[in-house]
């Protein structure tokens, strides 16, 4: 494994920050640990990243033979982990229970991001809970500016697709939000009837839907790790 400049020192810790401690890096791994592996999905996993920067961290990573690139049946290239990415689970995973368990909920909580809040809850929403036939959910943020107050997640088929535009189809669910309320339930800090009771969630359709909510929304793999701060 191969890594370039750096710390000049001989511990292993030095060498594995020469490839892991880059701006950026760690999440792009975290996309990818997350099953990610086309380009354009990647972006929407760092969508404050720029195109540019991301296909640089990419090929730093393909020459340190932390990942592979490899064209798929139809011709398009998709970045893989290799085995020496795979062996990086629980290192990234550990640092996000560690932040889950030690960094303040306030401060967590000022870093809201709908885009990456709405492809996070895609990813791990559980369809069983819901009918069995196409599912559409809208989610409103009414204080975001109107270009990105809206997005659906579509249900079908065990499938979860984000829109970041109407579908089309007919909506079996509107939840209103505030963007702070919806990130707090993801990230275990709320939860769904918390903030209802509080106001800050609303649902218009069917019922059976909205009650459930609490079990297909899925939450990050971080919000059950107990807290050690207020």
């Amino acid at each position: 494994m191969e890594t370039h400049g750096g710390y000049g020192q001989f511990c292993p810790v030095s060498m594995a920050s020469e490839i892991l401690c880059s701006r950026w890096t760690t999440l792009i791994l975290r996309e990818l640990l997350c099953g990610t592996t086309r380009f354009n999905d990647l972006r929407r996993g760092v969508p404050r990243m720029s195109p540019a920067l991301l296909s640089k961290r990419l090929k730093e990573l393909e020459r340190a033979g932390v990942i592979m690139t490899v064209p798929n049946a139809g011709g398009v290239l998709e970045y893989h982990l290799s085995a020496a990415g795979e062996d990086l689970r629980p290192v990234i995973m550990g640092i996000g229970f560690w932040g889950q368990r030690w960094v303040e909920s306030k401060v967590s909580l000022k870093n809201l991001d709908p885009s990456l809040l709405m492809w996070d809850m895609r990813r791990h929403l559980n369809p069983k809970p819901l009918p069995q036939r196409r599912c559409t959910i809208q989610f409103l943020y009414p204080e975001l500016p109107q270009a990105r107050q809206n997005f659906w997640l579509v249900v079908e088929d065990g499938s979860v697709d984000l829109c970041g535009f109407d579908p089309g189809y007919d909506i079996d669910l509107l939840i209103t939000s505030s963007l702070k309320s919806m990130t707090a339930i993801w990230m275990g800090l709320s939860r769904v009837r918390t903030e209802v009771d509080a106001g800050n969630l609303e649902f218009d359709g069917d019922p059976a839907i909205a009650a459930a909510m609490q079990q297909w929304l899925g939450l990050s793999p971080f919000a059950q790790e107990p807290r050690r701060v207020s």
